[in-house]
């Protein structure tokens, strides 16, 4: 049995390109950052461990974003792994309302607003900027984390979908 190689798509084919990326299964966060309107949610996928020694994670905001002002100069900000029940918060700061309201956040004493929902919550501070293509890659020191456990929220072929907690 002979594979051929699948048909080549143009540059230009950005839909089709998109498409395959969707075929990469990521986890779901909302990264939260104080600004002047106050605390503020933005939902990505694109997150990565980049180092453990020190800690060091990555994620990318896109320059269209309209939260771009506020999250290209946050000193300080918190990444949240979701739930696989928060699908209603991932949607909300995906696009629309950003601003968190009084009750949905808590305050550590220092850093970040935090969700208090979130499976994982890593506190971080701003370690390297670097701007690729049509992204800011975001790189944060973790300067602390809490992690409760539990099913997580995934996306892959632009739909949400959940990864149990694995058994021992």
């Amino acid at each position: 049995m002979s594979l051929e190689p699948p048909p080549e798509h143009p540059v230009a084919d950005t839909a089709a390109y998109r498409r395959a990326l969707g075929g990469f299964a990521t986890g779901v966060c909302v990264v939260t950052a104080d600004s002047e309107a106050g605390p503020l949610g933005i939902t990505i996928n694109s997150f990565t461990s980049v180092s453990l020694t020190p800690r060091l994670v990555l994620w990318c905001l896109d320059e269209r974003s309209d939260r771009w002002p506020v999250f290209a100069a946050a000193q300080t900000f918190a990444i949240h792994m979701l739930p696989s029940t928060d699908r209603a918060v991932a949607n909300r700061f995906a696009k629309g309302v950003s601003v968190l309201e009084p009750g949905e956040f808590v305050r550590p004493a220092e850093g970040p607003p935090g969700l208090p929902e979130a499976l994982v919550r890593l506190t971080c501070t701003t370690h390297e900027r670097i701007q690729m293509g049509d992204h800011l890659i975001i790189v944060g020191r973790v300067t602390g984390f809490e992690d409760r456990g539990g099913e997580a929220l995934t996306y892959f072929r632009g739909r949400y979908g959940v990864a149990t907690e694995p058994q021992a």
